[in-house]
């Protein structure tokens, strides 16, 4: 009502179709800006963006450095060549105990076997010190001074068909990341899987594994209380001509600063 108290004369209302104008201005505002945005991973201007990852770029643990074992488990299996026969602890075939009990070093060694306890099967049992680096963003190469052995990680792709079969084998490599709240460390392990070995022995004292065996690892970097950085290697062995179930192995090593105490020996049959 007005000061007279006469009513006022209604005017017409604009909310009802301004509230709907604004509305169909705002959700087009919004779909033009979605429009007008790059797919993800897609480059910007010349400099571009960052696009899909290398394995070197994307991992979550750094496994590279030098790294020697601290032997925590099977003690009289690794620092010493066990008795022949001697196989307890591994799941082994009537096949494999036969091949075991058949073991002949000087036999490895006039065939030019000395090797046959190095392989990718075994090498990261065999107490020592392994150096790891990057051959290049997709590729991890481990120089192992036992044996004098090298393993090459490949992040990626499939086996090749061709490749040959050899003491370390081909080894497909990738990253497990673990999901870890935002501005947290990365984390997460490695996983490789190897394959195209040659027969080789999971024991110096010829404990054998065949050409068909699959290694699978998983490697866990853990800092000790003390700041002490350790890596934590979990293989499994699957071979059923051998084995009547995975052979499975745990192996502990320290991060160490350099090449201190790198000594680089060749394969031994004994």
């Amino acid at each position: 009502m007005d000061s007279a108290g006469a009513p006022n004369p209604v005017k017409p209302s604009t909310s009802r179709c301004a509230a709907p104008l604004a509305l169909f201005v705002a959700v087009s505002f919004l779909v033009m800006s979605a429009l007008a945005q790059p797919p993800a991973g897609a480059g910007r201007g010349r400099g571009g963006g960052r696009g899909p990852q290398n394995a070197k770029a994307s991992a979550p643990i750094d496994v590279s450095g030098y790294w020697v074992s601290v032997v925590t488990e099977d003690w009289r299996y690794r620092m010493v060549t066990p008795p022949k026969g001697n196989f307890l602890g591994v799941p082994l075939t009537g096949e494999g105990r036969a091949v075991a009990n058949a073991w002949d070093p000087a036999k490895d060694e006039a065939d030019g076997l000395q090797c046959k306890s190095y392989g990718a099967a075994a090498i990261m049992r065999v107490p020592g010190r392994f150096h790891s680096t990057w051959a290049d963003d997709n590729t991890l190469k481990i120089d192992i001074d036992s044996g004098m052995q090298t393993r090459a990680l490949h992040f990626g792709g499939t086996v090749p068909t061709d490749v040959q079969p050899s003491w370390q084998g081909y080894s497909i490599a990738q990253w497990e990341a673990a999901t870890t709240g935002k501005g947290q460390p990365k984390a997460g392990n490695l996983r490789v899987v190897t394959t195209r070995m040659l027969p080789g022995y999971v024991r110096k004292n010829g404990v054998p594994y065949s050409g068909n065996a699959v290694l699978t690892e998983f490697y866990d970097r853990i800092t000790g209380p003390n700041g002490d950085d350790w890596l934590v290697v979990t293989s499994e062995v699957k071979d059923p001509m051998y084995f009547t179930m995975p052979f499975t192995t745990t192996t502990h090593f320290k991060k160490i600063k350099d090449d201190t105490g790198w000594d680089p020996q060749p394969c031994a049959a004994r």
